[in-house]
């Protein structure tokens, strides 16, 4: 009985424990699991909602502001008469691409006006690239219409003239930059011509080549010396230019002295032998006989120019001056003969025509003295006519018949 007993009592006990909730059905177990599920989707509901609303609310402020900032004179105008503090976005941004601008202006400066180098000329081309950039994010607008901003609330550091000035400045550099780079070209170039000529005027084997190695190193040695001087490469080619000139002097100098003389002796050979062709078959007139005296002259210069440092030039140059400047001295004689002979010949014509327009018709009064005093004078200026000059031939026929008439007239 008692086991009984103990049993009944334990039944009762578990059906207790279940009528008091603590173990309870299934229904009461799966609303509560609704319940959870169902309040995470209610607070996330909640915060999309709160972001948009905050979205809105930021996003409404910024877009005014970012359309108060627009450049245009319509949107603008009212917000600088009305709410100015809507444009402290364009004035931060001014003000920043303004000193950055005047800051990298300002290097580009030094490294352009005092380069040493040309790394220094490109690193002050990037500065003044970028001082360029900096210019180029002022608005034209605000220059124009906002360049004297002043609030209480925000001090500019913008200034209309410091604008201008840079940006003159920023062209007076670009210029310079420009000519700078042309420079360092021509520098480069000139100097691998120079290098090319020194190269070819060593392995040059016969003396055209020489000849063009030479002329081709002078070129480029004129080339240097054509570089601006206030530029880099000017200033560079001016300290080494001496020692390249000293270089060419000591390498082919004596070469090129050498070829000088020659040409100035050849050309002083081709005035003489035009001269002597030209004086060839005489008389000559006049005027053929100063051009042949010209050609002997111009060869004489020539001559004259041979220095007296070659002695071999010099004594060749100084055997031919001899016998060009006789040369000369006969042409200048030949001349002066013919002009001679010109003008007696001239007086003698003039003479017989008065001789001939004052003899009467009548013999019988014919002034015999007279006539013979004046045949000769006729026949004097007929003999000044010297031989070898183109008035000679007509002096001689003259003269006879000169000598004839006074011949007639003695024997009367």
């Amino acid at each position: 009985m008692s086991f009984l007993n103990k049993l009944n009592w334990n039944i009762l006990r578990k059906n207790s424990q279940n009528s008091s909730g603590i173990y309870p059905p299934n229904n009461s177990q799966q609303t509560v699991v609704q319940s959870r599920h169902q309040s995470p989707a209610k607070a996330k509901g909640g915060i999309g909602t709160k972001l948009i609303w905050i979205s809105i609310l930021i996003g409404i402020p910024v877009g005014v502001i970012w359309v108060a900032n627009l450049p245009y004179a319509v949107i603008r105008r009212p917000v600088v008469q009305n709410a100015p503090v809507l444009l402290l976005p364009s004035y931060i941004n001014v003000d920043h691409h303004y000193r950055q601008a005047l800051v990298t202006v300002e290097q580009a400066e030094q490294l352009i006006e005092k380069a040493t180098s040309p790394a220094d000329l490109a690193l002050g081309e990037q500065k003044l690239q970028q001082a360029q950039k900096h210019l180029n994010e002022l608005p034209t607008w605000f220059v124009s219409d906002l360049s004297e901003y002043r609030y209480w609330w925000y001090d500019r550091h913008f200034s209309i003239y410091g604008f201008n000035a840079s940006r003159r400045l920023v062209g007076q550099l670009e210029a310079k930059v420009f000519q700078e780079k042309n420079a360092q070209t021509l520098l480069a170039d000139n100097m691998q011509a120079l290098l090319n000529a020194k190269q070819q005027y060593q392995q040059a084997t016969t003396v055209s080549d020489r000849k063009t190695a030479i002329a081709t190193w002078q070129t480029a040695l004129n080339q240097l010396e054509q570089i601006p001087s206030q530029t880099l490469a000017g200033k560079t080619t001016r300290n080494q230019l001496d020692d390249y000139k000293r270089e060419f002097k000591e390498v082919v100098g004596l070469a090129a002295g050498n070829e000088r003389i020659s040409a100035l002796i050849t050309a002083a050979r081709q005035f003489s032998w035009q001269a002597a062709k030209a004086g060839q078959n005489p008389p000559h007139p006049v005027s053929e006989w100063r051009q042949i005296e010209h050609l002997w002259e111009e060869a004489i210069e020539r001559l004259k120019d041979v220095p007296t440092n070659d002695v071999a030039g010099y004594a060749q140059a100084q055997e031919l001056l001899a016998i060009y400047e006789s040369n000369l001295g006969q042409v200048k004689v030949r001349r002066q003969a013919e002009a001679d002979a010109v003008e007696a010949l001239s007086a003698a014509q003039r003479e017989i025509e008065n001789l001939l327009a004052s003899i009467p018709d009548d013999s019988q009064t014919l002034d015999r003295n007279r006539v013979s005093s004046q045949l000769q004078s006729i026949i004097h200026q007929l003999e000044k006519v010297q031989n070898g000059t183109t008035a000679y031939l007509k002096a001689q026929e003259l003269l006879l018949s000169a000598n004839n008439k006074l011949k007639q007239l003695q024997t009367k």
